[in-house]
């Protein structure tokens, strides 16, 4: 798995008033170490980095010294038959169809599954109750067999933070937080999954300007 000391390309934060229609932004003062974790990174509108802009992430790890998440809305023009093919493993299953998410900047070479807990892997790392982590290539040579998890995303790459950064974006109001929900990471479909994150706020994304958080 990826070291959360080591950041993506720098992302572009937004100062400047606020604007009626967008929502109050979360102060540094209100984060601590580990309360992203488990949480979805909704992009304002406002966001206009070409890597970042209307996406989701969901966050897998936030301590002290920074942030790890995979966006889980960005697909490539890659399927996990594609991956299977790759690395010389048999597709006994249909599961070769799903579509290979850009889970960030960080390591676009490395796969990252994000799957519902149970079943362990060589690296497996339980996030919540149903959702886990795996960065291990046995967990692929499961799926391709139809012995891996009953629900899986597969992406290449991840999002990474260091120490203060993602607090600051956020107080910055370049992102919404907002408590993960399995469903919208496995039973969603990806089109959909950025503003059913914000419709759990009760946030219509496609109300807010674009130029909110702006000067």
């Amino acid at each position: 798995m990826g070291d959360a000391k080591e950041t993506s390309k720098t992302r572009e934060t937004h100062k400047g008033g606020q604007k009626p229609d967008q929502p109050a932004p979360i102060e540094q003062s209100d984060l601590t170490q580990g309360s992203l974790r488990n949480h979805f990174l909704v992009a304002m509108p406002s966001l206009r980095d070409p890597i970042f802009a209307h996406t989701i992430t969901y966050i897998c790890d936030h301590t002290a010294d920074g942030a790890m998440g995979i966006v889980i809305n960005h697909p490539l023009n890659l399927s996990l038959g594609d991956i299977f093919e790759q690395l010389k493993l048999p597709d006994d299953t249909e599961v070769g169809r799903q579509t290979v998410l850009s889970g960030g900047p960080v390591h676009i070479e490395r796969g990252f599954v994000l799957h519902s807990s149970g079943p362990q892997f060589e690296s497996t790392i339980q996030i919540s109750p149903q959702v886990s982590l795996t960065a291990s290539r046995d967990i692929i040579a499961a799926l391709a067999q139809n012995r891996g998890p009953a629900s899986a995303l597969v992406a290449l790459g991840y999002a990474g933070w260091g120490a203060g950064q993602l607090e600051a974006e956020i107080a910055a109001n370049s992102w919404l937080t907002v408590a993960a929900d399995h469903h919208i990471i496995f039973d969603t479909p990806i089109e959909q999954r950025w503003s059913a994150a914000a419709a759990k706020l009760g946030i219509d994304l496609n109300l807010i300007s674009s130029a909110a958080g702006h000067a």
